[in-house]
């Protein structure tokens, strides 16, 4: 139960959460505080937790059917039986592990941080819950998935009193949710056909393969745009999103029917985001110490 628990919760990507509110509430208040230490573990454990579990928990059925899922994209359980009691727990220790960290978190912030809060994490269960499933709206699923990994930074600057509005704040965290839009992008691609077979709509199965690679392609390109106005050496993180972009691009021609190709890409995307977080992190040092 621990080990289906621990996959549900997706390891590979705690990281992708709990990076962004801790480097967003470290840079902001340049100290290491209680709420710095809890903040980052809700994000990189139950947060991950929620966000995943209660996917695989109402998308069940349809990823029974997607060959794709069963390793680090998603485990799936086929025996029903054992699934149905795996999902029980899911949601159990989502409610156990989720409700103290945000309890203690809207405990210390003020209002607008908890509303910010209360905000990212109803985006979390609005993607896969049952009568909300923003995950099958066209286009806000794109949007809402972006703000799982881009809310974790907004709610850590508005916790830190932080001006969002600020010409060295925003193009970051614009840049960060047109990134995070075209990787929910691309990511549907490789699922066209599978999706399409089980009546879940996505911007991918409205537009199709070949359209949502290019809008992916352009999006990533417009992320580097925003981040060329910010002050130097911090401009050098223009170049990331072009990574991903050309990453993309190699799928500029793919079809419907050649969708689960782009699988080849997505995996890419899993191991750039490794490198591309050193850089980031390398990034964020050189800030800290003021240089350039």
């Amino acid at each position: 139960m621990i080990a289906s628990l621990l996959k549900a919760s997706r390891p590979i990507s705690w990281i992708n959460t709990a990076y962004p509110f801790a480097a967003g509430y470290l840079m902001a208040t340049r100290e290491v505080d209680a709420t710095l230490v809890i903040g980052t573990l809700f994000f990189l454990v139950p947060y991950n937790l929620l966000m995943y579990g209660i996917n695989d928990v109402f998308d069940y059925e349809s990823d029974l059917a997607n060959p794709r899922k069963g390793g680090v994209e998603g485990d799936v359980i086929r025996d029903r039986a054992q699934a149905a009691q795996v999902h029980r727990a899911i949601l159990i220790a989502c409610a156990v592990t989720v409700v103290p960290f945000m309890a203690w978190l809207l405990w210390v912030g003020d209002l607008w941080a908890g509303v910010t809060l209360v905000l990212v994490v109803f985006g979390v269960v609005a993607y896969s819950a049952p009568g909300l499933r923003f995950k099958e709206k066209p286009f806000l699923d794109s949007l809402t998935s972006a703000l799982h990994f881009a809310g974790p930074l907004l709610y850590a600057l508005v916790l830190a009193d932080v001006s969002l509005a600020s010409p060295q704040v925003w193009p970051v965290w614009v840049a960060f949710v047109l990134w995070g839009m075209a990787s929910h992008a691309f990511g549907a691609v490789q699922d066209v056909q599978a999706d399409r077979a089980g009546g879940i709509g996505s911007v991918a199965t409205v537009i199709g393969a070949r359209a949502t690679v290019r809008v992916a392609v352009v999006l990533y390109v417009a992320a580097a745009g925003l981040l060329l106005l910010l002050p130097w050496p911090a401009t050098i993180a223009a170049a990331l999103p072009l990574a991903y972009a050309a990453s993309t691009l190699r799928f500029w021609t793919i079809t419907d029917a050649s969708c689960e190709d782009a699988n080849r890409g997505w995996r890419t995307f899993l191991w750039l985001n490794q490198p591309v977080g050193f850089v980031v992190t390398m990034l964020l040092i050189a800030q800290w110490n003021g240089w350039g």
